[in-house]
């Protein structure tokens, strides 16, 4: 059964959630709230989430300085904000979102179907990752002479060809999930889904090395 990803929705006024909620809905993943600041970096201390929605007007820590304490913690640096507000500032304030490192900046109000394809980008872009993280741990288990994981084969040979079915299968959704990003996609997701091909393509090359009749050492070689 596939896990669903987390997004964290934060904003101070309850209508704002309740109507991200209602868009993003058609998405079936797990949407969770945050009213404030402080709530949203509590969120964060303990559940993993694939892209935060950050107002940025909010009392007491806005979404500038909720996003300058995301971004300095290393467990949550990597984790795509998409800026949301309803007052335009001009330029400079739009750059203000991006010198904080949001991926995207997008003024109220905002066309529902854009903003539910941006989310889920990042969204499939996750759930790549964790995949990816998984065969990695398979991978590594293997080397180190770990005991497999229920339903996988204890035979070398059994395991590697298991191993490499699944890589196979998230070679391909990765794939799938390039082309769809075009010109017109956001350079944050290009460059995510880039690195995402650049882990496999290292996977791939030290499961390959496992392969009988290689002459492979073992040793698993850097994916970038």
């Amino acid at each position: 059964m596939v896990q669903k990803a987390k997004i964290l929705l934060v904003d101070d006024r309850p209508e704002n959630l309740l109507a991200l909620e209602a868009i993003l809905s058609a998405l079936d993943q797990t949407l969770v709230r945050a009213s404030s600041g402080e709530e949203a970096l509590k969120a964060l201390l303990t559940d993993d989430f694939a892209v935060i929605l950050l107002d940025v007007q909010m009392p007491g820590m806005d979404g500038f300085e909720t996003a300058a304490h995301i971004k300095r913690r290393e467990r949550t640096r990597d984790i795509p904000i998409i800026f949301l507000t309803a007052i335009n500032h001009g330029p400079h304030h739009t750059f203000r979102g991006y010198a904080a490192s949001a991926v995207d900046y997008i003024s109220k109000p905002f066309d529902p179907w854009v903003l539910r394809a941006k989310v889920s980008v990042f969204v499939e872009l996750y759930m790549k990752n964790c995949q990816l993280r998984e065969q990695a741990a398979l991978l590594r288990a293997q080397l180190e002479g770990s005991r497999p994981e229920p339903g996988v084969s204890g035979e070398p040979a059994g395991l590697l060809a298991e191993l490499s079915a699944r890589l196979a299968a998230v070679e391909e959704q990765a794939e799938a999930l390039s082309k769809q990003l075009d010109d017109s996609a956001d350079a944050a997701a290009v460059a995510t889904a880039a690195h995402l091909e650049r882990k496999l393509t290292g996977l791939r090359r030290a499961l390959d090395a496992l392969e009988p009749g290689t002459g492979g050492t073992g040793t698993v070689p850097p994916q970038g």
